[in-house]
């Protein structure tokens, strides 16, 4: 009797990456990766023609956004798991894709060691996260529900995190604009929402905060404000 495998598409932009991913799980008898993308738009084509058991998807793609995939499948009439694969701070972003709808979320660093794992807890129904983040959103829920959502942060949307990312690391509003495909005037846009969600009043408190969140995955302005004003 032939043993059915599990038959996963990567969803990554990285050809090396996306190879290792592949010989890693290949080597397992009961797994398969059966496609790879390189963006959220040939994903679409893919699943609909392949109809994947599993999606391993990259927040950071080629003038897409990982997300907007995750959420598509949790809605989708066949349920389709997904694991994300990350080289972003999972502090904010786990949680996060968890809302989203995955089951899963790994950093990239780590990926060699747990992405088998990851596959396995999440193919039995499981969640799969690192232990660290585990017991932080445990303890956060535990200790007072709606604490998870006061970071600054937390008050952007999914659109908002990734452009106010790509401000972090250095990219230009139009710059932006041709990765999102999107107009100047809309990057400028989400830029003021942005601002005002966050209590910043210029775009170079908006730039500066930007650049230490990309560093440190966590940054109060209020406290940068009040050194730059003396207060």
């Amino acid at each position: 009797m032939t043993l059915k495998k599990t038959r996963i598409l990567i969803v990554e932009d990285h050809p090396i990456f996306t190879l290792g991913m592949s010989e890693l799980i290949n080597q397992e008898k009961d797994l398969e990766v059966c496609g790879n993308a390189e963006d959220v738009n040939k994903a679409r084509e893919i699943i609909h023609a392949l109809r994947p058991d599993m999606v391993i998807v990259d927040l950071s793609l080629k003038e897409s956004n990982g997300i907007d995939l995750v959420k598509e499948l949790s809605r989708g009439d066949k349920k389709i798991t997904v694991l994300v694969l990350s080289m972003h701070d999972e502090g904010l972003h786990a949680e996060r894709c968890l809302l989203a709808g995955a089951m899963g979320y790994v950093m990239k660093h780590e990926a060699s060691e747990s992405v088998v794992t990851a596959i396995r807890r999440i193919l039995s129904g499981n969640i799969y996260v690192s232990q660290n983040i585990m017991g932080k959103i445990l303890n956060t829920f535990k200790s007072n529900p709606q604490s998870i959502n006061q970071s600054p942060v937390h008050r952007l949307t999914d659109r908002e995190i990734e452009i106010f990312r790509l401000i972090g690391n250095g990219f230009s509003s139009g710059e932006i604009a041709t990765r999102l495909n999107v107009s100047v005037k809309t990057i400028g846009t989400h830029r003021e929402r942005i601002k005002q969600k966050l209590s910043l009043k210029r775009g170079c408190e908006l730039i500066k905060f930007a650049v230490l969140w990309v560093e440190t995955g966590f940054f109060d302005p209020t406290e940068t404000l009040q050194k730059d004003t003396g207060t």
